[in-house]
């Protein structure tokens, strides 16, 4: 008698034990590589459709105010880990890309509460991932075409494909393979549409007969804004007809480039067939000028455009796969992207720049049963809270030096305020010759200090010149708000304990 009681209590347990950690949330967390928000029918663009994505706007919140702590790849995600600032995680640029792993991560928090944790994907963090049950992940940038994947066991392993599909394919295998008696907690990174934008080839003409209408600011001259003058991001000088827009002179040329060295002979066949003839009609036109740089434009488009087709369309199989397999009624759905993209806007492509385009990013998130569908939600939030979000809905404690806020709060209902001013510091000294800059925006007006390449200060209405072309920081009507953004700026720099940006403005006597 006291054994069959034992077995009943024990089964009982087990069973108890099932049932709560099924009773905690399961978490999807999707972060893509350079999507831009005015790519994405939900934020209103009219670009493309993206229906999946909004599928989760639909069924859950869109932020329109959410932006990054610093517009790069390595750094945005080293912050979305952390949630930490990138000079508290150590991750400042992708010049010295390693992230340190040892250090503290949501991912490890949900791990010690029972959570298994996956991260499948692109990774772009340099060192291997810790505190993770499983992990399948990219190298650096990852390729387009039959990628290769570091492993688990020290392996690397190339699969055929296209990158998109098989990290898809990969999440599914290791969702099938889990341990149901747990809570999940999955993150899906993707390579697209990170440059060179290399479509799918069911996608290659996608956008063949659409002609897109230039950025009103396309032609900026860049008047009092120093950093934008001596930048190196232009679609007119800096984007390559060869590299980025597959406009070789010959065929040979084009498939001795390592990007179509590793595909199979089908798919380089199908890049020519579609290439060759772009390529022949643009050498009969001799284009010059700013014809030249409008056709470079309407290529980048196209190409872009049709990575993030593929990138919608694998976000719609994660969906259906939750929904096929009974999940998503109890799995938080995250969308994010690690940054912004300039499309055309002063002429740019890449990011970097505290402007809207690459500052502002891409969020949506779908929780059922605790956020109302179709919330459209205009508070300040940044990938900074990412961290802290996921750990409430798991129920699990927030450290005390994440320096990042729950969000969820903003969506529940329970009228919480939203940030009152965002700050953000980019640091890298490099490429594309952006210069290192901090600043803060309070929604209406935005303060930037650049510093090295360029010294600089500069200041936004962003009511009157939302596409920041109007440097207001010497205007005498600005003076009264120049000193409070100033007060504002140094507010965030002690909040969060940017000891970079203090030595700038010691250096120079501002502090």
């Amino acid at each position: 008698m006291r054994s069959k009681l034992i077995l009943f209590l024990t089964i009982t347990l087990l069973l108890s034990a099932e049932m709560f950690a099924q009773k905690r949330p399961n978490i999807l967390l999707i972060v893509s590589d350079d999507h831009a928000y005015q790519a994405i029918s939900s934020y209103g663009s009219k670009l493309m459709e993206t229906p999946s994505i909004d599928r989760i706007a639909n069924e859950g919140v869109r932020f329109n105010k959410a932006y990054v702590t610093n517009s790069i790849c390595g750094p945005s995600r080293a912050v979305i880990l952390t949630s930490k600032y990138s000079h508290k995680n150590g991750f400042r640029d992708n010049i010295n890309p390693r992230f340190d792993s040892t250090q503290n991560t949501f991912i490890k928090e949900l791990a010690k509460t029972g959570y298994q944790t996956a991260w499948i994907g692109k990774w772009h963090l340099g060192s291997q991932p810790q505190g993770f049950s499983f992990w399948k992940i990219l190298p650096g940038q990852g390729s387009y075409y039959n990628p290769d994947f570091l492993t688990m066991d020290g392996g690397r392993v190339r699969q055929e494909g296209y990158v998109t599909n098989i990290v898809q394919d990969e999440a599914e295998k290791w969702l099938n393979t889990r341990d149901t008696s747990k809570p999940f907690c999955l993150v899906i990174g993707h390579k697209n549409t990170h440059r060179t934008w290399m479509p799918d080839i069911q996608d290659l003409r996608r956008f063949d007969s659409q002609e897109f209408p230039l950025p009103v600011n396309f032609y900026d001259d860049y008047n009092g804004r120093a950093a934008a003058q001596v930048q190196d991001m232009s679609i007119e000088k800096t984007m390559l007809l060869d590299y980025d827009l597959k406009m070789y002179e010959d065929s040979s040329k084009m498939l001795d480039h390592g990007f179509f060295k590793r595909m199979t002979p089908a798919q380089r066949q199908a890049m020519l067939d579609y290439y060759r003839p772009v390529y022949d009609d643009f050498k009969n036109r001799k284009l010059k000028g700013q014809a030249l740089t409008e056709w470079k434009y309407q290529r980048y488009m196209r190409d872009y455009l049709a990575t993030s087709v593929s990138l919608d369309r694998n976000i719609g199989r994660a969906l259906d796969y939750l929904d096929k397999n009974g999940l998503a009624e109890n799995t938080l759905v995250i969308y994010i992207s690690d940054q912004g993209f300039y499309l055309g806007e002063h002429g740019w492509f890449d990011k970097r720049f505290m402007y809207e385009e690459s500052f502002r990013t891409p969020f949506l998130m779908r929780f059922p049963g605790k956020v109302q569908p179709g919330i459209v939600n205009d508070n300040a939030v940044m990938n900074l809270d990412l961290g802290p979000t996921i750990l409430q809905a798991a129920g699990v404690k927030v450290p005390p030096d994440m320096q990042g806020e729950s969000i969820l709060p903003l969506v529940t209902g329970s009228h919480a305020k939203g940030r009152e001013a965002v700050y953000y510091h980019y640091y890298e000294n490099g490429e594309h010759a952006v210069s290192p800059h901090f600043g803060v925006s309070n929604g209406r007006y935005k303060l930037i200090r650049f510093y090295k390449r360029v010294e600089s200060w500069e200041l936004f209405d962003l009511q009157y010149d939302p596409k920041e072309e109007d440097n207001v920081i010497n205007d005498r009507h600005y003076k009264r708000i120049r000193r409070k953004m100033e007060k504002e700026l140094n507010r965030q720099i002690k909040k969060y304990e940017d000891t970079d940006a203090i030595q700038v403005l010691k250096a120079a006597g501002e502090w």
